[in-house]
C-alpha cells in the first residue's frame, strides 16, 4: 500500500505544513498584540477552509460516479491537469513567497484587528482554503490513478499528522528546521509526482475520446515485466509510469518533468545567489511572547450576536452548498432521456437520439421485475442493456449511438416480450454491439463438452480403480503415483463442477468446515487419501478411502449423463475454474501433502483450453481479439507454471520463490481479466 500511499504522503506533509505555517503565523500575530480573545475567530476561519475541502472532496467522488464511463474518463482527466497546474503553481509560489509570507499575513491580520470578527474569519479562512482545496483536488486525482481510496487517504492523513507535529515543534521552538531545504525537496518531489498525474490525465483524456492515439504506443513491456511485481507497482504507484503508455503519455511526461523541473532548479539556484535570512514563516514563535493586553478601542463588528452564530454559519455554508449540488443531481446525467419498461409503454419516451454517448433512464412503469435491452431490431444486436430491474425504479442505460436502426426490447419476468417502434439514426460512425447468443447456438458446444467429459469420466472411473487397487495391495508407493494421474484427471474436467452436484464435495472437496478437519470422518476423496499416502497412513487405514472414492467417482459415470447443464453455465465456467484455482491451488490451500498444486493448475490450464476451443467459433464471430488476449496469457502462466517442475517433481507452493509466486498470481490475475469478458459476450439474452 506504500507505493500508492506515497504520493499522498508527501502533498499531505507538504500542504499541511503550508496551512499549518500560515496558521501559527496569524496565531502568534495576535498573541503578540494581546489579541487572544480574537483566535477563535482564526480557528472559525481555519474550520470553515476545512469544511470547504472535504465538501469540494465529496462533490468531485459523487461526480464522477455519477458520469457514464467516457464521461468518468474525461472528467479525471481534466481535473488531473488541473491538479498538475494548481501543484505546479503551488511549489513556484512557495519557493518565491517564503521569504515574505510573515510579513504579508502579519500586515493582514493587522487591517483585519480594525474590521471586526468577519474580516479576521475571513483572513483566515483564505490563508488555509487554498491549501486545502489544492490538497482535495490532489488526493482526488490520486485515488483515481491508484484505483483505491484506501492507500491515498492513509498517505494522506500521516502526512497531515506528520505536519501538525512539525508546526507545533516550530511554534514552542522545540524544534528547529531548514525549510527553505525542505520545500526545495518536496517541490522537486513533487513535479516528479505531477509529471506521473500528468500523464494519467492524458490517458484518460484519449480513453475517453477527446484526444487520440490511444492506441498509439511508445511501448509495451507487459510481455517482458510483471505489472503485478513489486517493482512494478512501486515504479507504478509512485511515478505513474506503467509497462505500457501511449506516444502522448511518454512526451507529456518528458516535457512537462523537464521544462518544469530544470525552471525550478534555476529559480532554486538563483535564490542561492542572494543573502537571505531563514524564511520568516519559519519563526513564528518569536511573536508568541504577549504584550500587556489591550482593551480594544472599537467593539467589534457582531459582538452583539450569541458567538456560535458566525462559526456555525461560516462552516454550514460549504457543506449546504455540496448538498444542494448532491440532491439537485439525484444520481441523474444532465440531458438524459427517461423511457418507459412495461408490456404496455415499452420505449415510451424515446425519441430521435443524436449520435455519440447517451445515458437513458430506464423506467420501470410496469407491475413486473423486467429486462430492457437496447437493440437494433432486423439482427438482435445488443448495444446495451438493464437485468432486474424492479416496477417503479430507475436505473441509468449508457449507450454509443451510431447510425442505424434501434428499438427497445422489454421482457418481464412471466410477461410477453415487447419491441418498441424502431428509430433511424443517421449521421453518426458505425458502432459495435453485442450479437445476441440462444440456448441453439451454445447446444453444439455443449454437446461435445459433455461428450468430453463422459470419457474423461471413464477413464477416471479406471484410475481410480486402479488405485484401489493398490492400496488394497498395500503398494502405497504406487498409489501415490497413480493417485497423482488420476487427480490431475479429474482436474481437467472443471467446466463440468457444477453439474457434479454433492458428488464433487465427496470426490475432491476441502476438510474446510469439519469439526476435525483432516481427521474428521466427512472428510473424503482425493485431498483425504493424499493427506493419508503423504502422511505415513497405514494401508489398512487408506483402504476405506479408496474404496468410498472408487465408488463415488463410479456414481460420477452413471448419474452425469442425466444430469442438467444449463448452457448459460458454459461461458461462465472459462473464468471460475481459473478463480478457483488463484483462490486454492496458488494459495496452497488444497495442498495436503504431496507438493503438486502446480500440477493441478496445470490441469485446470487444460481444462479450460478445452472449453475455450469449443467457445471459439462464437467468441470470433463476437470479439475475435479475445481469445488473442486470452491464449497470450494461457501461455504465459503455462509457462511460469511448467518451469516448477524439476528433474525431481514439481515444487511445492510454499518452496516457490516468493518473485516467481508474485510473478505467476500476477499473471493468473491478469488471466482473469482478461477472461472476463467471456461470460458477458455469450451470455443468453431473451433480446435474441
Amino acid at each position: 500500500m506504500w507505493d500508492e500511499a506515497f504520493p499522498s504522503f508527501l502533498i499531505g506533509l507538504r500542504e499541511g505544513l503550508e496551512a499549518g505555517l500560515i496558521v501559527s503565523i496569524l496565531v502568534a500575530t495576535l498573541v503578540r498584540a494581546g489579541q487572544k480573545g480574537r483566535l477563535p475567530q482564526v480557528w472559525t476561519g481555519v474550520a470553515a477552509a476545512v469544511a470547504l475541502s472535504l465538501s469540494f472532496g465529496a462533490v468531485l467522488t459523487f461526480t464522477a460516479a455519477n458520469l457514464s464511463g467516457h464521461a468518468q474518463e474525461a472528467f479525471g482527466g481534466v481535473l488531473s491537469l488541473i491538479a498538475v497546474g494548481f501543484v505546479t503553481a503551488m511549489v513556484f509560489w512557495m519557493r518565491r513567497s517564503a521569504r515574505t509570507l510573515s510579513a504579508d499575513l502579519k500586515e493582514k491580520v493587522q487591517a483585519s484587528l480594525t474590521m471586526g470578527a468577519g474580516a479576521l474569519v475571513f483572513t483566515s479562512f483564505l490563508a488555509v482554503a487554498r491549501e486545502g482545496l489544492e490538497t482535495s483536488l490532489f488526493l482526488w486525482t490520486n485515488a483515481r490513478t491508484a484505483g483505491e481510496s484506501t492507500g491515498p487517504l492513509v498517505g494522506a492523513a500521516v502526512g497531515l499528522l506528520l505536519s501538525v507535529g512539525l508546526c507545533w515543534g516550530l511554534y514552542r521552538r522545540a524544534l528547529k528546521m531548514n525549510l527553505t531545504k525542505f520545500f526545495t525537496i518536496t517541490g522537486a518531489g513533487l513535479i516528479v509526482v505531477a509529471a506521473g498525474v500528468l500523464g494519467y490525465g492524458l490517458r484518460d483524456l484519449q480513453e475517453s475520446g477527446l484526444v487520440g492515439g490511444g492506441s498509439t504506443y511508445a511501448f509495451d513491456l507487459s510481455g517482458h515485466l510483471d505489472a503485478s511485481s513489486w517493482y512494478a507497482t512501486l515504479v507504478q504507484g509512485t511515478l505513474n509510469l506503467t509497462v505500457t503508455m501511449t506516444v502522448l503519455q511518454v512526451v507529456g511526461y518528458i516535457a512537462y518533468l523537464s521544462i518544469v523541473m530544470t525552471l525550478f532548479v534555476e529559480g532554486v539556484r538563483g535564490g542561492k545567489a542572494a543573502p537571505a535570512a531563514a524564511p520568516a514563516a519559519a519563526k513564528p514563535s518569536e511573536a508568541v511572547k504577549p504584550e500587556a493586553a489591550k482593551p480594544d478601542a472599537v467593539k467589534p463588528v457582531g459582538a452583539g450576536r450569541p458567538r456560535w452564530v458566525l462559526p456555525t454559519a461560516v462552516i454550514a455554508v460549504p457543506v449546504v452548498v455540496a448538498g444542494a449540488v448532491i440532491a439537485v443531481s439525484d444520481g441523474k446525467q444532465d440531458g438524459s432521456a427517461t423511457v418507459a419498461v412495461s408490456e404496455k409503454e415499452c420505449g415510451k419516451g424515446f425519441g430521435s437520439p443524436q449520435p455519440g454517448q447517451q445515458v437513458f433512464q430506464m423506467h420501470n412503469t410496469g407491475d413486473k421485475v423486467s429486462e430492457v435491452y437496447l437493440v437494433n431490431p432486423g439482427s438482435g444486436a445488443v448495444y446495451g442493456e438493464i437485468e432486474g430491474l424492479a416496477p417503479g425504479t430507475t436505473r441509468a442505460l449508457t449507450a454509443t449511438i451510431g447510425s442505424g436502426d434501434y428499438a427497445w426490447r422489454c421482457v418481464p419476468t412471466g410477461g410477453t416480450s415487447v419491441t418498441s417502434a424502431t428509430v433511424h439514426v443517421t449521421g453518426g460512425a458505425e458502432v459495435k454491439a453485442v450479437k445476441p447468443v440462444s440456448e441453439d447456438d451454445l447446444k453444439a458446444p455443449l454437446d461435445s463438452y459433455k461428450d468430453y467429459v463422459n470419457k474423461g469420466l471413464a477413464t477416471l472411473m479406471t484410475q481410480t480403480q486402479k488405485i484401489q487397487a493398490d492400496v488394497r495391495a498395500g503398494d502405497l508407493a504406487t498409489a501415490k503415483a497413480d493417485w497423482l494421474t488420476a487427480h490431475l484427471q479429474y482436474a481437467s474436467l472443471g467446466a463440468a463442477y457444477g453439474t457434479f452436484a454433492d458428488l464433487d464435495k465427496k470426490i475432491d472437496g476441502r476438510p474446510d468446515g469439519y469439526a476435525d478437519k483432516e481427521q474428521d470422518p466427512g472428510f473424503t476423496g482425493f485431498l483425504r487419501l493424499e493427506y493419508g499416502l503423504w502422511h505415513g497412513r497405514s494401508a489398512a487405514d487408506l483402504t476405506p478411502v479408496a474404496d468410498e472414492l472408487a465408488q463415488n467417482v463410479a456414481k460420477l459415470v452413471h448419474d452425469f449423463p442425466g444430469q442438467d447443464f444449463d448452457p448459460g453455465d458454459l461461458p461462465l465456467r472459462a473464468h471460475e475454474i481459473l478463480e478457483n484455482t488463484l483462490q486454492f491451488e496458488l494459495t496452497g490451500d488444497t495442498d495436503m501433502g504431496s507438493g503438486t498444486s502446480l500440477a493441478t493448475t496445470q490441469a485446470n490450464l487444460a481444462g479450460t483450453q478445452e472449453l475455450l476451443t469449443l467457445l471459439q467459433p462464437l467468441l470470433d464471430e463476437r470479439d475475435p481479439q479475445v481469445l488473442v488476449r486470452v491464449n497470450a496469457g494461457m501461455k504465459r502462466v503455462g509457462d511460469l507454471v511448467a518451469a516448477a517442475r524439476t528433474a525431481d517433481g514439481w515444487t511445492p507452493m510454499d518452496k516457490l520463490p516468493a518473485d516467481t509466486r508474485r510473478r505467476l498470481n500476477g499473471a493468473t490475475g491478469q488471466l482473469l481479466e482478461d477472461l472476463s469478458p467471456v461470460p458477458a459476450l455469450l451470455e443468453i439474452r431473451k433480446a435474441a
